[in-house]
Formats: C-alpha cells, structure tokens, sequence
C-alpha cells in the first residue's frame, strides 16, 4: 500500500490530512521535525511527502535541498502558509514537485497527491521530457532539441508544469495557483505573459491556446 509522510507540525493540520488519505486508500506516517523528515523520506519506506516548510529543526526548504542533494527523488509537495511569489519559486527552485498554500481544499490537496503519485520516476534521474523539449529537475537545466536554453524560475516552473501534464487542458486558474501560488484574478495577464516569454523560447507551436478553457502542451 503507498505511505504518505506528513511533515506537518501543526497538529491539527497533520490529523485533518492524514485522517483524509487515510480514507481514500492511502498509509501515513506523520512526524513533526525537519531532521525526522529528512531521515525518514531518506529511509526509502515511503512514497511521497507532504513537506510543511515552517518546521523545526530543518525547515522545509533546507530538507528539501538534502534530500534532492542526496539523490532522492521521492515526490514532494510543499504544505505553507507563506505565499509570496518568491517563497513558490523557492520551494520549486530547491526540487519540489508542487506547492499548496494554506488554508487548502482537501480534495485538491488528494488530487496532487494522486497526479504526483502517477509520474514515472526514473531511479537516479529527474528528468522529464516531451517531444524535442527536456527538463533537468535536479540541476534546472532545459534543452530543445540537445540545444540548452535559459530560463528563468517561473518559465522553468511553468515548463515543467505543462510537460507533466502534456496533452492536457490547464486553465489560467490552475497554472497561478500551481505556478505563483497564487489565487486566481480574472484581472491578472501573468500567465498570458510567461506563456509568451516560454514559447518564444521552447518554440510557438508547443503551447496551443484552447479558447475559452487555458492552454495545452502538444
């Protein structure tokens, strides 16, 4: 059965979440300090982590950093109240494979739980890739066609998001919530805008606009 480590020290939080994968099928496992949750998720014994980032000991992001430093490249979702820009790009640009913000929906929560889940992972490896177009997770290095592009952390963490979910619909609403952590505002053009920065980088014809519903990877 898969386990789910719940690096959470906020107890009600930990309980709430862990009472919830629980019913939908799932083991958990929860510890309330950095370094238990950096030697557990080293142990190789679970599956995925629910990483807080205000924990004591080691907070989120130095656990994250050891555990991609050393190799692991178990599935991690970063939990935390803070919600600036800078702190999303920080958790993506130290490895982290998503990023919920708090006060989240459950539902949406076991969602990322299921899609993390679903990735294949290569042992030794964090590369993912699509067509001509690959991305390094570890070392944040992207390619098109064996060709090295730069990007910057939002257009890699925006890369990254459409190659792990290549073929489908995202919205707008999805990726500035996933991308910036941020809820979404009807007013807001940033994801038109990095959309644009991205395909005059990766090449136009790899993002397609789907009227009315977001954008999609082919």
């Amino acid at each position: 059965m898969t386990r789910i480590l719940i690096a959470e020290d906020e107890e009600r939080i930990s309980s709430f979440v862990a009472k919830g994968l629980e019913s939908a099928g799932y083991q958990t496992l929860i510890v309330d300090d950095g370094a238990d949750a950096l030697d557990t998720a080293l142990a190789g014994e679970v599956d995925l982590v629910l990483l807080d980032v205000g924990l004591p000991s080691l907070d989120g992001f130095e656990v994250l950093r050891s555990l991609r430093g050393q190799g692991s490249t178990i599935p991690v979702i970063m939990l935390t109240a803070r919600t600036s820009t800078r702190d999303t790009v920080d958790g993506l640009d130290a490895g982290a494979n998503d990023y919920v913000a708090k006060p989240f929906k459950f539902d949406e929560l076991l969602a990322r739980v299921r899609s993390r889940l679903r990735e294949p992972v290569t042992v030794g490896s964090m590369t993912i890739g699509h067509g001509d177009v690959s991305l390094d997770i570890l070392a944040r290095r992207a390619t098109v066609a064996g060709r090295e592009i730069d990007l910057s952390a939002r257009e890699f963490a925006l890369a990254e998001e459409f190659l792990r979910h290549a073929g489908q619909v995202l919205s707008r609403e999805q990726l500035l919530s996933r991308v910036w952590g941020m809820d979404f505002d009807p007013s807001s053009n940033v994801v038109d805008v990095y959309v644009r920065y991205l395909r005059a980088k990766v090449g136009s014809g790899h993002i397609v606009t789907v009227r009315g519903a977001g954008y999609r990877w082919e």
